[in-house]
């Protein structure tokens, strides 16, 4: 790499995933680029598609402990409701330890 070259569009993470597993519904259905993308953003606060009420109740297991669940589409050029058709979870535990990427239909 270049030493003067810039590096751009870098964002803080903020979030420990601990081990990150996908279950073999994502895996088969969701390119593998377009599952780590999500997991950076999820990782950097970024929650995707969740409601009002899930994006504050992350907000604030971030700040104090608890579960975090964000949602993004599959397909970002194809709308996503945050569940259903078009939806990929992911899903951090409270203690950190652990971070799942699954289908809405594999919880």
């Amino acid at each position: 790499m270049n030493k003067s070259a810039r590096v751009t569009n870098l964002r803080a993470v903020v979030l420990q995933l601990g081990r990150v597993v996908a279950t073999r519904g994502v895996i088969a259905a969701v390119a593998m680029e377009r599952i780590q993308a999500c997991i950076r953003d999820h990782a950097c606060g970024d929650w995707g598609v969740v409601c009002a009420a899930d994006r504050a109740q992350n907000d604030r297991a971030l700040r104090g402990g608890g579960r975090i669940l964000s949602a993004y589409a599959i397909d970002p050029s194809l709308p996503s409701s945050g569940y259903g058709a078009n939806t990929l979870w992911i899903i951090t535990e409270a203690d950190r330890r652990a971070t799942t990427v699954l289908l809405p239909e594999e919880y």
